[in-house]
């Protein structure tokens, strides 16, 4: 009589709870809200697989916790006290295993002579591609590891037989994007932040007419953005790997250079921009792009005179990558670097850690800074990179976050400022952009917001 007794009770208080709780049916739109289903976040059709679709909380009034139901919202079951407690524990849910950081046979290099590569060669390594590389008088070269041979032996063997040569290991590297927060506006105010003006105010002689470098992964040309026709790509990757997905690229390629007409316009509409795809998709929802075609894309971007290179990407410290960094430094192209979504602890990303690109980390529409984004002596300027509205991968437009669109800023800055002065050297336009800049840390430079904040009012008024 006591179970039954007890189920009627529990039974009778489920009742009570769904009619007061307004939980009267699956179509209800209470239901619906409790649940979170989600709210738009963007107008668009972009379904080319990425993993960025927006937050699936974003929606939620509470947030839910094992064994507690909704914590903050309306809770569906608040009758659950009476209920006897689950006594088998919960299997802990298996931890999905880290991407890989390189090629797990490839080494590659940078300078190995002809004589060298035949001792290699003796040793068992098999040359798998080699490009010349006309803008820096060498060429690169990928090799397969011989049989049995750890990666870390093949590459300390294959540098002492050519000690004056750049080899590592095959690294990979990765966009840097992380999922979308919500939109606050139609533009998410990021360029009024920074006083980003539109093309036709510009309050100095600030020509149009840039050349702009992108690495990145492929793009769709046939977004509405493009209608301009202003976009070269590239593609740099083999054929025989599949094609990276077109939602990172088209992003930050039309936020450089984007119609004006557009619903994402540019932040150089007249822009000429150079895009190598050099990005491949290597499994699920995860774009790589490995050292080798990195130093070919630079080097392909070099010899086609760019001015400055957007580079919304991140990965581990590689030789071969460093000296294709240094070499178009030399030539005085800028290269400007995503600073990395890996957190605040994070080890220094590259190539954004080397001494001659620009880090950039991101910051919010409030100036504060963005929690994701790595932090270390090496950033030197933040831009804003939370809820950036630009292009989707198919059509229409969405809010992008993370240090890879903060980085087209700084990079849309360089470029109206070389082509408002084609002399100026570079250690002169870092220069210039750090006096200007906002300082929001700690007085001077510092490891979260470099420099300071972007302050794009004072990019082409001034040539002091």
């Amino acid at each position: 009589m006591l179970t039954t007794f007890k189920l009627a009770l529990i039974a009778s208080l489920a009742a009570i709870a769904l009619v007061s709780g307004g939980i009267v049916a699956p179509g209800n739109m209470l239901v619906r809200e409790t649940l979170g289903a989600g709210v738009a976040l963007a107008d668009d059709d972009d379904d080319d697989g990425g993993g960025n679709r927006g937050s699936g909380s974003s929606g939620r009034s509470g947030s839910y916790g094992a064994g507690a139901g909704w914590s903050g919202g309306k809770s569906l079951f608040p009758f659950r006290g009476f209920l006897p407690r689950r006594s088998t524990p919960r299997r802990p849910r298996a931890a999905a295993p880290a991407p890989p950081t390189r090629a797990p046979d490839e080494i590659v290099g940078l300078g190995i002579s002809p004589s060298e590569l035949g001792q290699l060669a003796a040793a068992g390594f098999e040359v798998l591609e080699r490009d010349p590389m006309a803008t820096f008088g060498t060429e690169v070269i990928k090799l397969r590891i011989p049989p049995g041979v750890t990666l870390e032996s093949a590459r300390q063997q294959a540098r002492s037989v050519a000690p004056q040569a750049a080899v590592d290991f095959n690294h990979y590297f990765r966009p840097e994007q992380h999922p979308d927060a919500p939109c606050v506006t139609t533009d998410c105010l990021a360029r009024e932040v920074i006083g980003w003006p539109e093309a036709q105010s510009w309050p100095g002689t600030c020509p149009a007419g840039v050349r702009i470098g992108l690495v990145d992964t492929a793009i769709n040309p046939d977004h509405i953005a493009f209608e301009a026709r202003n976009i070269e790509i590239v593609r740099l990757a083999s054929d025989a790997l599949p094609a990276s997905g077109k939602q990172h690229g088209t992003a930050v390629a039309a936020l450089l250079v984007g119609s004006a007409t557009s619903r994402t316009p540019g932040l150089i509409p007249g822009g000429k921009l150079i895009a190598v795809d050099a990005f491949h998709r290597a499994g699920r929802q995860d774009d790589v792009s490995a050292a080798f075609d990195l130093a070919r894309a630079l080097d392909l971007l070099a010899g086609r005179q760019v001015k400055v290179i957007n580079l919304s990407l991140a990965g581990p410290p590689n030789l071969l990558l460093e000296q294709a960094v240094k070499k178009v430094g030399e030539r005085g192209i800028i290269m400007v670097a995503a600073a990395g979504n890996d957190g605040p602890r994070a080890k220094p990303v590259y190539p954004g850690a080397y001494e001659n690109v620009i880090a950039v980390t991101a910051t919010d529409r409030q100036k504060r800074p963005y929690r994701r984004a790595g932090r270390g002596e090496h950033i030197d300027f933040a831009a804003p990179g939370v809820a950036v509205w630009t292009a989707a991968s198919v059509r229409g437009a969405r809010p992008k976050t993370g240090t890879s669109f903060a980085a087209p800023f700084v990079t849309a800055a360089v470029a109206m400022m070389m082509a408002s002065e084609p002399d100026l050297a570079p250690e002169r336009l870092r220069d210039r952009l750090t006096r200007h800049a906002e300082d929001l840390g700690d007085p001077g430079k510092d490891p979260v917001f470099g420099w300071g904040l972007l302050n794009a009012r004072a990019i082409c008024d001034t040539k002091t």
